[in-house]
C-alpha cells in the first residue's frame, strides 16, 4: 500500500492516507507506531486502530481537511453516532454525513464553550415532520452532552436531524430547509381546506409527510412524476371523479406551490397527492 501521512499534533496521531484496490482509505494510530514512516512504505494492519474508507476522492479529501480543524475525539464520537443512525433508519444515507456531522458537532461544542447558542426556528416542523429524525437527533444531542459535558440546548438536536435527513435525500442543507419550510406550507394548505388539525403521531399522517418530503425534493429537482400512457390518463380521471373532494384539495397544494415556490405540479403529482390525502381523512 502506498501511503501519504498527515499529522494532528493537537492529538498527538497520525492519519495515514492509503490507497487499496484504487480506493483511498484513511486510516488512524498511534504517533509512536508510524514514527519514522515515509511515503511509499507498507503499514501493517494490526498497527492501524481505525480506518475510513469513501467511494469518493472528494469526500476523503474534506475528511482529511476536517481532521486538520477538529479534536479527534469530535470524529469518533460521530462515528458512532452514524452508525447507530444507520442501523436505525431503512433509508441509504449519503457517505458525506459522517463529515457534516463531525464538523455540525464539533463548532456546537465550541459554541458552548463560548456561551454562543443558536436556535432553531424549524423546531416544530423537524419534530412534527421528521420525527424518526428527530428522535435520533435528541438521543446524539444526549450521548454529546454526556461524552462532553457540553451544555447544548434541544435546538441542536433538531439542527442534527436536518444533517440526517439532508443524508437521506442526498442534498445540500439549504435544499432542506426549503423542503421542511415546503412541507409545512403543504401541511397548512390541507388542514385549512379541511378545517381539521391532523394528530401529528398517527402513521397515516407520517406516511403522508414522507411523501411530502419526497415528493419536494422532486419539485425542486424537476423530477416530477409522469405520466407515461394513456391508461394513466384513464387513471387519474377515475381518481379525480372518485375522490373529488381529496383531488380538489391536491389542486390547492398545487396552487400553494405554484403561487409560493414558482413551480408546477404533474398531473401524476396530483394522483399520488389525492390517494395520500384520502387516507389520512379516512384513518382521522
Amino acid at each position: 500500500m502506498c501511503l501519504t501521512k498527515k499529522k494532528n499534533v493537537r492529538e498527538q496521531r497520525r492519519w495515514i492516507v492509503t490507497v487499496w484496490r484504487a480506493r483511498p482509505t484513511l486510516h488512524s494510530t498511534s504517533r509512536k507506531r508510524v514514527f519514522g514512516v515515509k511515503p511509499g512504505y507498507k503499514i501493517e494492519a494490526e498497527t492501524v486502530e481505525c480506518s475510513y474508507r469513501m467511494t469518493s476522492p472528494a469526500v476523503q479529501q474534506k475528511l482529511v481537511e476536517l481532521l486538520e480543524r477538529i479534536p479527534y475525539e469530535h470524529l469518533l464520537l460521530t462515528d458512532e453516532l452514524v452508525e447507530i443512525i444507520r442501523q436505525r433508519l431503512k433509508y441509504p444515507l449519503n457517505e458525506s454525513l459522517l463529515i457534516t456531522l463531525a464538523d455540525h458537532i464539533s463548532f456546537a461544542i465550541q459554541r458552548s464553550e463560548q456561551g454562543i447558542r443558536f436556535s432553531n426556528p424549524l423546531m416544530t416542523s423537524i419534530r412534527e415532520f421528521y420525527p424518526e429524525e428527530y428522535h435520533l437527533g435528541m438521543e446524539c444531542l444526549a450521548t454529546i452532552r454526556q461524552r462532553f459535558h457540553a451544555d447544548l440546548s434541544d435546538d441542536e438536536g433538531g439542527f442534527i436531524a436536518l444533517h440526517i435527513v439532508n443524508a437521506e435525500l442526498n442534498t445540500t442543507m439549504s435544499v432542506v430547509n426549503d423542503v421542511t419550510r415546503f412541507v409545512d406550507g403543504c401541511v397548512q394548505v390541507v388542514e385549512c381546506f379541511y378545517n381539521f388539525h391532523f394528530d401529528r403521531d398517527t402513521l397515516d399522517f407520517s406516511r403522508f409527510t414522507v411523501h411530502l418530503r419526497f415528493f419536494a425534493q422532486r419539485v425542486f429537482q424537476g423530477k416530477q412524476e409522469q405520466e407515461n400512457d394513456t391508461h394513466d390518463k384513464v387513471f387519474r380521471a377515475l381518481i379525480a371523479r372518485n375522490c373529488s373532494e381529496h383531488y380538489k384539495c391536491a389542486c390547492c397544494i398545487a396552487e400553494y406551490v405554484r403561487n409560493t415556490w414558482h413551480k408546477e405540479l404533474s398531473d401524476e403529482e396530483l394522483v399520488f397527492l389525492t390517494i395520500h390525502l384520502k387516507r389520512i381523512w379516512m384513518g382521522k
